[in-house]
């Protein structure tokens, strides 16, 4: 069939007339097309060549297994045949373009019947769905990120709880017996283990995007070298680690910390996808995203320092591709990973007004492409966050206020204040900690819990606190607090995150107390 051969009912010029028709069925925002019973096409719209990267002379009169990708023929040959067969039928494809990205297709097929009944052939209709699928991709991301951190929210809260009373006692049994070698060969491991399921909540808490970040600028160049050092010492022999940096001045606005936390994980990550070797690069530049670029990141377009971890181990498949992201999936032997490390690296990067590229191909190895905002601030002197000086302890004596609704936290925190010096008066909620407050003039400081159960939580005690004795120092603590740092910045007070060790509790009480 070619639209050219139908002579024009109105004006009886078949050449101006089906001109026109043409030129409609360009401008059409559809791939259309019609092959005929040898697979042969009799007709391509621009639209439809352009989607294979041709003309239309390219494809009119070539087969089809000519004309379309390797990949894509074998995924419609099923569909093609069927629609041969009289069926009507819509189906939907992908394939990668030039730059390795992946378009998706719907197309809907219906057969040429002719007038003994026989198939002649198949109109072809087809659109690009490609944004939509994109879109469906984030909506879906979107809510498992809600979904997620609405189960880690209450999960870090009384796991970390738990894991406080664990740690407090286990700490407290080895002050108890500093010298006895049998308590301590069961101590130190316990304390391990309950350590390692904090880092694992907070894992939980930055793939959600509900991990508070302490972001500053940061020399990206300078850190990686640093952390180049850790990492060698984990790789084996048989795997080289090279860095790289194609500008001599990278600073971010992010989180060092967690940065560091990140480049470890996928540089362990690489290393467990070349067990029997091969080459880890580092990587650091300037990417600058255009409109278009940063719409499909779904992040402002401008700036960025991109980081890139590239290994050439294993490699992954489209499938385990697409699953990389998600909380506990993980490809390693059970007891190998907890199926966090990725998921943790997604949501620093996007909590940090960034993104993650990851691309990877079977028996090619994997590249992971980290995006943070630049920033043109001068970066914070090395340590500078960590020179404080230790400070004097003025905790003898003081009157403390803890309020605690669980009582085996509150019984662990209070021992730990009592080894400080300190005196406690102990409340389990926020009402009858308001009435120990306004009937005991000798309290110095108040140590309260956020989240507790009754009309009165930690922050409006705090608020209660401040009209009331608007000097009296308050300290929160919780094992999960949304948008920590909205909650300290409001209030003014600062946050202790639970689980603690009586060192932590004892730098904060001397900050405060001073």
């Amino acid at each position: 069939m070619d639209i050219d051969d139908r002579p024009s009912a109105q004006t009886g010029d078949p050449t101006g007339e089906n001109r026109r028709l043409r030129d409609i069925m360009d401008a059409i925002p559809a791939h259309i097309a019609y092959f005929d019973d040898s697979w042969t096409y009799r007709y391509a719209n621009k639209a439809y060549a352009a989607w294979f990267g041709r003309e239309s002379d390219q494809v009119v009169g070539h087969r089809i297994v000519d004309v379309v990708p390797a990949e894509v023929f074998d995924a419609v040959r099923e569909p093609l045949g069927r629609a041969l067969g009289g069926e009507r039928l819509t189906y939907e494809y992908t394939m990668s373009d030039a730059a390795g990205r992946t378009l998706y297709a719907r197309s809907t097929l219906v057969p040429d019947i002719g007038a003994a009944g026989e198939v002649l052939g198949c109109y072809v209709h087809a659109v690009d769905i490609t944004e939509q699928r994109r879109t469906q991709h984030a909506l879906a991301q979107a809510q498992k990120m809600e979904a997620i951190g609405q189960l880690s929210g209450g999960l870090a809260h009384d796991f970390n709880n738990m894991l406080t009373v664990v740690m407090g006692n286990l700490a407290g049994l080895r002050e108890a017996h500093p010298d006895d070698a049998a308590i301590e060969e069961f101590v130190a491991p316990a304390m391990q283990a309950a350590q390692g399921g904090a880092q694992l909540i907070e894992r939980l808490l930055a793939f959600s995007r509900q991990q508070p970040l302490a972001p500053r600028p940061v020399e990206v160049n300078e850190l990686i070298l640093g952390m180049a050092k850790l990492i060698r010492r984990s790789l084996p022999e048989t795997i080289a680690l090279h860095t790289a940096s194609r500008n001599a001045e990278l600073v971010a606005m992010t989180d060092a910390h967690q940065l560091e936390s990140a480049l470890l994980n996928l540089a362990l990550n690489a290393r467990d996808a070349m067990p029997e070797g091969g080459e880890l690069r580092i990587e650091s530049a300037v990417e600058t995203l255009d409109a278009a670029a940063a719409a499909e990141l779904d992040i402002p377009p401008g700036d960025y320092v991109q980081v890139t971890v590239r290994d050439s181990g294993t490699g992954m498949d489209a499938t385990t591709l697409a699953h990389v992201f998600e909380p506990f999936f993980t490809t390693k032997r059970f007891g190998m990973g907890s199926g966090l490390g990725l998921p943790m690296v997604y949501g620093f990067a996007r909590q940090s007004g960034g993104a993650v590229r990851i691309r990877s191909r079977q028996a090619c190895g994997t590249m992971v492409a980290l995006l943070l905002p630049r920033t043109v601030a001068s970066p914070a002197a090395a340590g500078e966050a960590g020179r404080a000086a230790a400070p004097a302890t003025h905790l003898a004596g003081q009157l403390v206020l803890l309020v605690e609704d669980d009582p085996e936290v509150r019984t662990v925190v209070r021992k730990q204040l009592a080894a400080l010096g300190c005196s406690v008066l102990e409340a389990e909620n926020g009402q009858e900690a308001a009435d120990i407050v306004e009937n005991v003039a000798a309290i110095s400081l108040v140590l309260s819990d956020v989240v507790m159960p009754g009309g009165l939580d930690g922050c409006g005690l705090t608020r209660f606190i401040r009209r009331f004795r608007p000097g009296l120092p308050v300290i929160l603590m919780s094992g999960y607090v949304d948008q920590a740092d909205a909650i300290t910045q409001d209030l003014g007070v600062p946050l202790l995150a639970k689980p603690f060790s009586k060192e932590r509790l004892s730098a904060m009480l001397d900050a405060i107390c001073r």
